[in-house]
């Protein structure tokens, strides 16, 4: 592997086969083998569809493309050492796939296509150290949700261990910009479809956050 590039090994944590709303998309979650970080990413139905088969163990009766593609490559006497997600570039992800031989080069590839391969191969799955600290995350199950809409309480004495935390938080944001307050609801909106494995709907979330944080430092 490229020594200059830093990367961590991941697993495929989970498979949605459930298209987002908006995009059409599926999504197929990463998570560091060493670590708690997830990273999602955004693939299409046929990618999806191989890789799920794959997982499941299923053969289909005639070879689909990475099916092809994994043959090719043996006819000719290669095998699959590792792939790699090495770049994001305007939220697209690139991978490179890396062969066994030194004399062929790192071959660029989309990372739902370096992914099913390196299932067909049972090759390790890295991503560059750089990516996972920019857009991983780690679950914050524990984590209290603000309320969409403020509560009045009329007893403060009475107010439970949780409601103090709850209207704690709700004067802390009474202070902040309207952008600020956005800002915390996607945050929380990210916490809570992490929550329920909507991994789709994480994606979005935590690219709309990534590009209002940026627009906060220009």
């Amino acid at each position: 592997m490229d020594n200059s590039q830093e990367t961590i090994q991941v697993d495929i944590f989970g498979l949605s086969l459930t298209p987002s709303i908006s995009g059409g998309g599926y999504a197929i979650i990463l998570k560091e083998i060493t670590g708690s970080r997830r990273l999602p990413i955004i693939i299409g139905q046929y990618e999806a569809q191989s890789i799920a088969l794959e997982l499941e163990g299923i053969k289909p009766p005639r070879p689909l493309t990475h099916d092809l593609l994994k043959e090719v490559i043996e006819t000719f006497g290669y095998a699959v050492n590792y792939i790699v997600i090495n770049e994001l570039r305007d939220s697209t992800f690139f991978a490179k796939i890396k062969f066994d031989s030194p004399t062929v080069e790192e071959m660029d590839a989309r990372p739902s296509d370096a992914i099913a391969i390196a299932l067909k191969f049972s090759s390790p799955i890295y991503v560059n150290s750089e990516i996972m600290d920019e857009v991983g995350f780690v679950p914050e199950y524990d984590e209290q949700v603000l309320p969409k809409q403020e509560t009045s309480f009329e007893d403060p004495e009475s107010l439970s261990e949780e409601d103090e935390q709850i209207r704690s938080k709700q004067i802390e944001t009474k202070n902040l910009s309207n952008k600020e307050k956005k800002l915390i609801q996607l945050k929380n909106d990210l916490d809570e479809a992490i929550t329920k494995e909507d991994y789709e709907k994480a994606a979005q979330l935590r690219d709309e956050i990534k590009k209002m944080e940026i627009s906060n430092l220009n």
